[in-house]
């Protein structure tokens, strides 16, 4: 893939969620539920979620030692998917992830999530993430974000296993 350098992704794996990943799918997430973005970043994620109406919690804990809301509602680092998925399997709750297409083509995602309720919401266009390095926003720094993502979604209960975005 062009342009594309893994040990670089590795290493500054900090890309932040846009308002429009949220919006996109707001029609599909709770209202009624107490959501955690157990992936807080630069914290605006979880704000996002607040604006639109939800009720967030959304503080800088290690999702790895804490389970705390009803729904995840989050894009976690893409760097620790394995860990991830399988942090998601043991806390056994409704979420909806954001994450790489090419993932659902790995054994880790498969040991986790065969044979379980997965759903999946397909976005219209590439999900545009701010990156940051460091902690910081990158000076003139345009989002033309190289891979597909899609939402990983499991017990949501969706009418349709593939739910296509318009």
């Amino acid at each position: 893939m062009a342009g594309f350098h893994t040990k670089t992704f590795l290493k500054h794996d900090d890309y932040m969620t846009p308002k429009s990943a949220w919006e996109n799918i707001q029609h599909l997430i709770p209202k009624d539920k107490v959501i955690w973005e157990a992936f807080y970043g630069d914290g605006k994620s979880g704000s996002y979620l607040k604006e639109l109406g939800f009720n967030v919690i959304n503080e800088p804990v290690n999702f790895f030692e804490n389970d705390l809301g009803e729904i995840i509602v989050s894009n976690p680092p893409f760097s620790k998917s394995k860990e991830v998925m399988k942090r998601l399997k043991d806390l056994d709750k409704p979420f909806i992830i954001i994450m790489p297409l090419s993932k659902i083509n790995t054994s880790y995602f498969r040991e986790n999530f065969m044979n379980k309720k997965l759903q999946i919401i397909i976005p219209r266009k590439r999900i545009q993430f701010l990156k940051l390095i460091d902690g910081k926003e990158l000076e003139n720094y345009k989002s033309h974000c190289n891979f597909d993502c899609l939402y990983y979604c499991y017990k949501m209960g969706f009418e349709k296993d593939i739910n296509w975005l318009e």
